[in-house]
This record gives structure tokens, C-alpha cells and sequence, in this order.
């Protein structure tokens, strides 16, 4: 069984939606990319695209529209390319599994924010703070990784600074934008972390004590 971090953790159970494709190789292994649908309640779905192992792909025969329980942690990187996002975000899958489970979104991240948040109003005047959250990994390295908030939480983060050590719980969602471009407007999806509980962290408590997610 795969160790996880007490600092990054993802719970999805969703359906496959499209074929695995070649991503990369990295210390000898094959990595693939593969999009996971899951619906949310209001019946919006999020496309989010996971990396998996070659040989976890060998051990599972995915078809499309199988129903999958997906456990990992949140990564990002930065793309060097003109084209796409700046930062990409996917799910590493550390353990997977298919499921009759009801589709699901659940994640929690333990972290510090790099930047001061930002608190703004929609154009239906609802309030919302920006936040970027630097997530650790092991051998020093870092996530760094887009969330949102709202209401009253959304009031209250407008008043932390850089550095604030948080701890949240949300879901992991998509968000199609368009882009301006030289040749017209552009279809995207950015991906960010919607925030329901965030907590400034106390010292010397352990993020996973209370966790059950049926593993």
C-alpha cells in the first residue's frame, strides 16, 4: 500500500472519460494522463485529469464510463510552453479501484499561503478571496496550488497575510474561461480548489488523526 502525505489529500470517485494517453517518463517509469468525470450536486460535472502509473493502468482494465475510487494528492507544475495554462494541476493517483459508490469530491491540504489573498466581488456581487497555498512534498519540493472561497469565509481570509499556515477541506473543480487572443476569444479550463472548512492551523496537531475515507 502506498504511503500518503498528512498534507495533501484527494478522495474522487467519478467515471472514466476518455482513453489514457502517454504523459511522461520519470526515474525509469511511464506515466499516462486520464480525465475523470465527477458530478456535482447542482449537476455541473468537473473534468479532472489524473496521472497514473503504467502499471497501474495494467492491473486495472479501464473501460470508459467505468466507475473508479481514486485516492492521491493534488500536484502541480509549471508549463514552459506558449500554449495552455501556466499552471497545471492533476491528481497523483496512489491507489485505485472500481466502485459502486455514489460520485464524490473530497480534498484536504495543509499548507502556507505564498501570496496575500485577494477579495473580490463576482459580477452577481457575491464575495470571493483568491488564495495560493504552497502545499510541501517530500525531498523539498513544493505544490503550489489555486482555492477559493466564499461569504463570510471569503471576509475572514481577506485578513490573513503571506505565510499564514491554513488547514482546508473543499472539492476540486474545473472552470471552462475564455481567453483573448491575437486570432480571437479561446476556450480553456482552469482547475482550482473550492474551500467549504479552512482553519488557521494550530501547532503540534496531526491533519490525518481523525480521517476515515473507507480504506
Amino acid at each position: 500500500m502506498e504511503a500518503f502525505s498528512e498534507t495533501n489529500l484527494v478522495r474522487l470517485c467519478g467515471r472514466v472519460a476518455g482513453r489514457p494517453l502517454y504523459s511522461h517518463t520519470s526515474r525509469g517509469r511511464d506515466f499516462y494522463t486520464m480525465p475523470l468525470a465527477v458530478q456535482r450536486l447542482s449537476g455541473t460535472e468537473d473534468r479532472l485529469n489524473l496521472i497514473l502509473r503504467r502499471e497501474q493502468l495494467a492491473q486495472t482494465a479501464l473501460g470508459e464510463a467505468e466507475k473508479l475510487l481514486v485516492l492521491g494528492e493534488l500536484r502541480s507544475y509549471n508549463n514552459r510552453r506558449s500554449e495552455g495554462p501556466k499552471l497545471v494541476l492533476t491528481v497523483f493517483v496512489r491507489e485505485l479501484s472500481f466502485t459502486d459508490e455514489e460520485e464524490s469530491n473530497l480534498i484536504r491540504l495543509r499548507g502556507a499561503l505564498c501570496r496575500e489573498p485577494r477579495l473580490r466581488r463576482t459580477p452577481l456581487g457575491r464575495e470571493i478571496a483568491d488564495l495560493m497555498l504552497a502545499v510541501n512534498r517530500p525531498y523539498g519540493r513544493s505544490d503550489y496550488l489555486p482555492c477559493i472561497c466564499w461569504g463570510a469565509l471569503a471576509r475572514r481570509a481577506g485578513l490573513w497575510s503571506c505565510g499564514q499556515r491554513l488547514a482546508l477541506e473543499g472539492r476540486l473543480q474545473s472552470r471552462e474561461y475564455l481567453k483573448m487572443t491575437e486570432s480571437g476569444p479561446e476556450k480553456h479550463t482552469a482547475f482550482e480548489v473550492s474551500a467549504m472548512e479552512i482553519e488557521e492551523e494550530p501547532s503540534g496537531t496531526s491533519f490525518v488523526e481523525t480521517l476515515d475515507w473507507g480504506r
